[in-house]
């Protein structure tokens, strides 16, 4: 039992650390709440589902044009909705929430309201410490922590990192140090995007894909970066594992109550709110972000 959780919460861990990493960077940076964030999510997910599926193309093919597609939407997404009026921040949470939901409807009307699946990529399974973990999530698991480690290199190692790290620290210095902000909030949003597409990829064929789907992991997300605290790179990847670690364990501890495991973690987040409002790692000053 204890091994089954711990496989579980990794996997599960590492497909909201992709999730809250995104959100935690657009709100890091450019400091607005992007609500469609797992809109995109869902996006690649049917991506897998229609380019495997029904278009009989082979499983790279098939995650690589997902992990695009998605990945120039949010683009587009930024350049039309968010970034004329990315400092009205309300006006920002209602766009991306009205597109999310824009988003979740065009799925209704594409592929109807039926429940849909992805093909396997890997079939098999590995028994590890006496639990079977099948291939699949082998593959989540090793997938999620190459592109978290590639992420950590990427803001702590690179001129590209700096250039985030500072624009998220003080954009008005940053942009006399000759730094583009415009560039880099573009860059980042894509990043973003980019994880969320990742995710969605990942764990499409272990899930049950409808129009819906993307709901569960906004809350999710929402209670992540809460716990972790909100712009928080290293708070989102924390408060994705053990709030993985909480919705493994109602889940195996009360089998006929999974349904409660949102909840549990919705609560989890309104204690931190009570508790210590800045979360685990959430920022006092402005200039510790990131």
């Amino acid at each position: 039992m204890i091994e089954g959780i711990v496989v579980n919460t990794l996997v599960r861990g590492g497909v909201y650390a992709l999730l809250a990493l995104g959100f935690s960077l657009i709100f890091g940076v450019a400091r607005v709440l992007q609500l469609s964030h797992t809109a995109f999510y869902m996006v690649a997910a049917y991506g897998i589902f229609t380019f495997a599926n029904l278009l009989g193309l082979d499983a790279v093919s098939s995650i690589v044009l997902s992990i695009a597609i998605t990945t120039g939407l949010g683009l587009l997404t930024y350049k039309l909705f968010i970034d004329r009026v990315r400092e009205h921040h309300v006006t920002v949470m209602l766009i991306t929430l009205a597109l999310a939901i824009v988003l979740q409807e065009i799925m209704l009307i594409a592929f109807g309201g039926h429940y849909r699946s992805a093909p396997a990529f890997v079939t098999g399974y590995w028994e590890i410490l006496g639990v079977k973990v099948s291939y699949q999530n082998l593959l989540i698991l090793g997938g999620a922590a190459v592109v978290l480690i590639a992420i950590w290199a990427l803001l702590s190692k690179t001129r590209l990192g700096i250039a985030i790290r500072a624009t998220a620290q003080d954009t008005e210095i940053a942009n006399l140090m000759g730094i583009n902000v415009s560039t880099i909030l573009f860059t980042v949003m894509g990043i973003a995007t980019a994880l969320a597409a990742v995710a969605g990829v990942l764990v499409a064929p272990t899930l049950v894909l409808e129009p819906h789907m993307l709901w569960p992991p906004f809350v999710m997300v929402m209670a992540i970066i809460v716990l972790g605290g909100l712009g928080s790179v290293k708070g989102s990847v924390v408060g994705s594992f053990i709030l993985a670690f909480v919705e493994v364990l109602v889940v195996y501890l009360l089998p006929t109550g999974a349904f409660l495991k949102g909840a549990v973690a919705l609560l989890v987040m309104v204690i931190v709110l009570v508790v210590r409002p800045e979360g685990l790692f959430g920022v006092v000053f402005e200039e510790e972000r990131l």
